[in-house]
């Protein structure tokens, strides 16, 4: 399957600026004092255990407020785990159509996307994602995957810094960035 690579081009430059201006917009699911503190933690583990911090950012940007829109989250993720990846569009097209500020739907969606190879709608629903919520490591580094795969090294590196940047600790960021500078050449970006 053959994806325009102008389109997945400009999402590359939309997800650039996106990062540039993380800090102009704040939405009531990607920034709170709680999770701000969550960020900070991230840079400067305690006791290094930044596994934990993850976790709890995950935790914090599966709520939506809503019970009814958690319940779809889960059962999106539940049919992507059971590989049902159908039924896991449904349920997550449902949850993007009733609570469309809520970015952890997207994510999930461009998840499920990713899965069934379908990247031009993956990269629709991280830009979406990033756009609710710029700190969203997950997407970034989903977006560099996709971008790999499509053998676009150099915005695949800018996607995968763009990850680190937010969360430096993630060994499989430092894999993916060494591996992709050696294809690169340590091109500067």
């Amino acid at each position: 399957m053959r994806f325009p690579t102008k389109n997945i081009t400009l999402a590359v430059a939309a997800f650039a600026l996106l990062v540039a201006f993380s800090s102009l917009g704040r939405t009531a699911w990607a920034q709170t004092d709680e999770l701000d503190e969550l960020f900070t933690q991230l840079h400067d583990p305690v006791d290094g255990d930044w596994r934990s911090v993850e976790n709890q950012i995950w935790k914090a940007w599966s709520h939506s407020g809503s019970d009814a829109m958690d319940l779809l989250l889960e059962r999106g993720r539940r049919a992507m785990r059971a590989g049902d990846l159908d039924k896991a569009v449904e349920h997550l097209t449902a949850l993007t159509d009733h609570a469309p500020e809520f970015a952890e739907g997207w994510n999930a969606r461009a998840t499920v996307f990713f899965m069934m190879e379908e990247y031009a709608l993956s990269v629709a629903d991280i830009e979406t994602t990033l756009a609710l919520n710029p700190r969203h490591f997950g997407a970034m580094s989903g977006l560099g995957m996709i971008l790999e795969t499509l053998g676009q090294y150099d915005q695949a590196l800018l996607a995968y810094r763009g990850a680190l940047a937010v969360h430096p600790y993630r060994p499989d960021l430092h894999r993916a960035i060494e591996r992709l500078e050696d294809k690169t050449d340590g091109t500067s970006l």
